[in-house]
């Protein structure tokens, strides 16, 4: 729900507020989004079938073999982390062709330029993605569920609102429309996808230190 909200939000937003030509652009945005979204949704979908079998194993061991298992575990998240980073930076390469692709989803100019001028911005948008979706799938293989659902649970009610105030400030008569665009809403978007990746980071690396006092108070 988390994440499903921040969409709608956006597009609620751009079809109420932004125009004709921005919607269009959006939709552009979007479309070319889903396809290159899946590429690190799929890490996040690998940790999550390969993490549970090395967590499971560390609970149930004991001594020794309870220290092998968290310097497996923390091999695997180190693995999964850099992984995140270059996918991210591959995704981020593949943005860098899009005013190449543009052309392909509208003939208008005008569409097509507003759609090449948010090129930056979705580049350091997914910079960010491999990483986030890596965190993300370590944090469900080891069962950080209340960590996962209260992040996304600030997110659902965070984001919408955010949005919100960027359409009250596209609709304010004193704005005129010229200070918030189409590129203000995917900045607040990639903002939230910065937010977002430091938390799930964040509570990974310490899901990690967890485990290596836990293995080190057995080990003694």
């Amino acid at each position: 729900l988390g994440r499903v909200s921040s969409y709608i939000a956006m597009s609620h937003v751009v079809s109420s507020a932004l125009g004709t030509v921005s919607m269009a652009a959006h939709q552009v945005l979007i479309s070319l989004f889903w396809c290159v979204t899946p590429v690190s949704e799929s890490l996040s979908l690998t940790a999550q079938s390969f993490i549970p079998s090395l967590y499971e194993k560390r609970r149930s061991d004991t001594n020794s073999s309870s220290q092998q298992r968290a310097a497996a575990l923390s091999q695997a998240t180190k693995n999964f982390m850099i992984s995140g980073v270059l996918l991210g930076f591959t995704m981020s390469i593949a943005a860098l062709c899009i005013p190449c692709l543009a052309h392909c989803f509208t003939a208008d100019p005008t569409v097509v330029a507003l759609v090449v001028s948010l090129v930056p911005i979705l580049f350091v948008f997914f910079n960010f993605s491999g990483l986030f979706c890596a965190s993300e799938g370590l944090l469900l293989g080891q069962k950080r569920l209340n960590y996962v659902g209260r992040a996304y649970a600030v997110f659902f009610v965070a984001v919408p609102y955010c949005m919100l105030r960027v359409k009250r400030a596209a609709l304010s008569s004193t704005n005129n429309n010229n200070n918030v665009s189409l590129t203000t809403v995917w900045q607040v978007f990639t903002l939230y996808q910065f937010v977002r990746c430091t938390t799930f980071v964040v509570g990974a690396l310490l899901q990690q230190r967890k485990t290596n006092r836990a293995a080190g108070a057995a080990a003694k």
